[in-house]
């Protein structure tokens, strides 16, 4: 982005200097004479590219702590609604704030407010920390007047978000720690049990000895272990590793998607998931002033499925073609009917947005139970799956070790 510096004067002839990232030396212009500012020279800046390392910096993440930006959002909001200048509120807040990385991206956003732009534009140079959810309701906010309510709006969907995230993730840490578990404990007796039980049987019984099935391909299993093991895990390291980035492709994200739409238990947790952030989010759009087609676009993108997203995407054509959006809903079997039902019922009173926070609400209430419900299905399907495996090896040890002894008596 290019840098330009300039020298003004005010109304009583005081020169004043400074620099700003505007886009071109017009909007340089512009910003300066919503300042009241008369400019005297306007030169673009070449920034000068160096090569740095800040150890400080190093091991310093620089991206927003979601608690930090739930925190920002209600301050700005509170002093906004108090009738604090918007500027000065900023730098209350950046002069207060803990978040190293919140008190950098406050800085810049200052100078651009000061430099004449909109809280939304400032606030869009920073997609990483402000999505479009977040951008948009805050440029219909400032057009409407209505700054501080949107704002606390958004933070209170922010919190929701966090709280439903925070759920699943805890729900699903025990059984990712067991599947762990399991795979580290499965290599370990392939690779130091097994080959000493192996070289114990045939002390026992000899080269030649009977072995039963179920041992003979654990014995086989881990000697390709054992003795290709510098092959076989890097291979699956590298299976890992495509399987990540090929989910990360647009064909792979919905491949993926598509996959967990049919998958029995967890498919009723994604829809209602998805139902729930889209009324939330496309709520909170509607009830902020945003246009109809531009929530949807918006919200799209935030609904966390790409079946979903493609959905929403056509339901704008739709919509632009001149159908109501309760009706394209109701044909599309993603949705369930409950959310066109109640869409038609907003449509006509004229309360989307109320009608589609209760469906939120519904759903998210719907999520939690969902959630329960798999993590006390995934837990002793987990634990079985582990007992079965460790059984599976006792047995192919036990039984030859059992035909043996028969053998010597």
């Amino acid at each position: 982005m290019p840098l330009f510096s300039y020298v003004a004067s005010d109304a009583s002839n005081n020169v004043v200097k400074g620099k700003t990232d505007l886009p071109d030396r017009s909007s340089v212009i512009e910003a300066l004479g919503k300042q009241n500012l008369r400019p005297i020279s306007i030169k673009e800046l070449r920034e000068k590219k160096t090569l740095s390392f800040d150890l400080n910096n190093l091991f310093q993440s620089s991206k927003v702590k979601h608690a930090s930006l739930v925190s920002f959002t209600r301050q700005l909001s509170a002093m906004v609604g108090a009738g604090v200048p918007l500027l000065r509120s900023l730098t209350s807040i950046e002069k207060y704030t803990d978040d190293k990385s919140l008190k950098k991206i406050l800085n810049d956003i200052i100078k651009d407010i000061e430099a004449g732009a909109s809280l939304g534009d400032a606030f869009s140079k920073y997609p990483a920390t402000f999505n479009d959810i977040y951008v948009n309701m805050v440029r219909a906010g400032e057009s409407a007047g209505i700054l501080d309510d949107i704002l606390r709006r958004l933070a209170e969907q922010l919190e929701k978000s966090a709280a439903m995230r925070k759920k699943i993730r805890s729900a699903m840490t025990y059984p990712t720690v067991l599947i762990v578990i399991a795979i580290l404990a499965f290599f370990g007796l392939m690779l130091f049990v097994v080959p000493q039980i192996s070289t114990i049987l045939k002390d026992l019984g000899g080269p030649d000895a009977k072995l039963p099935g179920i041992t003979l391909f654990m014995l086989g299993l881990s000697g390709a272990i054992t003795g290709y093991w510098f092959i076989i895990i890097p291979a699956l390291a590298a299976l890992a590793l495509f399987i990540i980035w090929y989910v990360h492709t647009k064909r792979g994200r919905r491949a993926f998607h598509s996959l967990i739409l049919k998958i029995p238990v967890i498919r009723t947790l994604v829809r209602k998931l998805a139902v729930a952030r889209f009324a939330r989010t496309f709520s909170a759009l509607m009830s902020a002033g945003v246009a109809v087609l531009e929530a949807l676009d918006i919200t799209s993108r935030a609904v966390g499925n790409a079946l979903f997203e493609e959905s929403l995407v056509q339901a704008g054509v739709e919509v632009k073609n001149g159908q109501q959006l309760s009706a394209v809903i109701e044909q599309n079997p993603l949705f369930p009917s409950i959310v066109a039902q109640m869409l038609a019922v907003g449509e006509e009173t004229g309360q989307t947005d109320t009608v589609l926070v209760k469906v939120a609400d519904f759903y998210e209430e719907e999520v939690d139970i969902a959630v329960e419900g798999l993590s006390s299905i995934i837990e002793p399907a987990m634990i079985v799956l582990m007992g079965g495996a460790v059984g599976l090896i006792a047995a192919s040890v036990m039984l030859p070790i059992a035909q043996l002894s028969q053998n010597i008596k």
